[in-house]
């Protein structure tokens, strides 16, 4: 079955930096367009990034443009979220997810078919 897994969460200061993988198996990853999304306590789950089959179109929250670098390996079946100059703003938990699409990749939570279970990024003033 499809199993998406992220990785690399954590407790950071502002400041910080934290890389966040998300390994995907049980699918063709090079046929699916994949997204970050982080949803806080309290408030809806957004999207933060996505990136493109062939991993030349990206997109990003206006909230993490620019500190935030989502990257993709198709021969690893990999997903990496760089993200650096964190504030607590972006506390949260994050979630890979991957939406089979041939074209850019979607802003919309519900095109994407599967998701994985998040990972816990606190970040500290």
């Amino acid at each position: 079955q499809v199993q998406l897994v992220e990785s690399g969460g954590g407790s950071v200061q502002a400041g910080g930096s934290l890389r966040l993988s998300c390994t995907a198996s049980g699918l063709t990853f090079a046929d699916y367009a994949m997204g970050w999304f982080r949803q806080a306590p309290g408030k809806e789950r957004e999207e933060v990034s996505c990136i493109n089959l062939r991993g030349d179109f990206t997109y990003y929250a206006d909230s993490v443009k620019g500190r935030f670098t989502i990257s993709r390996d198709n021969a690893k079946n990999t997903l990496s979220l760089q993200m650096d100059s964190l504030t607590p703003e972006d506390t949260a938990t994050y979630y890979c997810a991957a939406d089979r699409t041939f074209g850019f990749c979607s802003t919309r939570a519900p095109n994407y078919e599967y998701w994985g279970q998040g990972t816990q990024v606190t970040v500290s003033s």
